[in-house]
């Protein structure tokens, strides 16, 4: 943050104001501390054994509807569990495909999102078109119909630098989905930068920085705080989206889901296995929204 002190220009022998260079504020990143306060929410133990009564009620109800059956609802999760979270042995699919997608769609996402987002910001009026008209294309689109594009559009088989690429899947899954991320992602890093002061481009302008040293050195480290919870939700967003990416026949979760339930050939498991699916992607997705809640009060702006 530019800033005059007096009392600085003292300590350095003029009794002109000068500019102190930018820190962040001290209110401690993430840390232990944050995720210890995060486990001991008062909040959470109630939603857990909320979903641990559902579990229960609902195992207690299908023994009785069972009767006499040979396999119990528990007795299937027990034995398709494995398989649903880690995929078939030696092969990468299941509930951690699923989190594999969401940590790579987002990096490309939050990655492109940022250049898109200072090109909606430039002076160049055709790059600021462009970069708007790229943010507002991929905004409105829905994801399903993304997924199928980069799906049938995208070759099975590249050549790069004469080695033979296979692509598989869930790769053009994650591109697919990091594509309406960074148009969201294009409008945080907007909305952060129209946020600072206009006296910060000013003040930096007074000095004859340039835009270029304007940008990186000063607007975008304060824009960090302000962008830091809307990240987070759209984390939590895209994985919950994940499991679009089963209808394109990509082994995630869901589909191993489906593959269970046709194995063992009783519909009266498609709500216990269901119901279990949700709640890894609630165990998961849950701590994460809450620890979000305390970084928007942490950085909230106050006056």
């Amino acid at each position: 943050m530019i800033r005059s002190s007096h009392r600085a220009a003292a300590r350095n022998g003029t009794d002109l104001p000068v500019m102190l260079p930018f820190r962040l504020p001290d209110r401690g990143g993430p840390g232990v501390s944050d995720w210890a306060a995060l486990a001991g929410d008062r909040r959470l133990a109630p939603l857990l054994a909320g979903v641990l009564a559902i579990w229960l009620v609902t195992d207690a109800a299908l023994a009785q509807m069972q009767g006499d059956a040979d396999q119990t609802a528990f007795q299937t999760l027990v034995k398709w569990t494995p398989m649903m979270f880690s995929g078939p042995e030696g092969v990468l699919g299941g509930f951690l495909l699923n989190i594999v997608v969401s940590f790579g769609a987002m990096a490309i996402g939050t990655v492109l999102g940022l250049w898109v987002g200072l090109g909606q910001v430039s002076r160049i009026g055709l790059v600021r078109g462009a970069s708007r008209l790229v943010t507002q294309i991929f905004r409105n689109s829905p994801w399903l119909v993304l997924l199928f594009y980069v799906m049938l559009l995208m070759p099975y088989r590249a050549q790069v630098f004469g080695h033979p690429l296979v692509l598989e899947g869930w790769w053009k899954a994650t591109l697919a989905l990091s594509l309406p991320i960074m148009a969201n992602i294009s409008d945080i890093v907007r909305g952060a930068i129209a946020s600072v002061p206009t006296g910060q481009w000013e003040s930096a302008e007074s000095l004859a920085f340039s835009r270029r040293q304007t940008i990186w050195r000063i607007i975008l480290p304060q824009c960090i705080t302000r962008m830091i919870p809307p990240w987070m939700n759209w984390y939590c967003i895209l994985t919950l989206s994940t499991p679009l990416i089963s209808i394109l026949g990509i082994s995630d979760a869901m589909t191993l889901t489906q593959d269970a339930l046709a194995a063992e050939n009783r519909s009266e498991f498609l709500i216990p296995l269901y119901l279990w699916l949700m709640s890894w992607f609630f165990l998961y997705i849950y701590p994460i929204a809450l620890f979000t809640r305390r970084l928007e009060r942490r950085f909230a702006t106050r006056l």
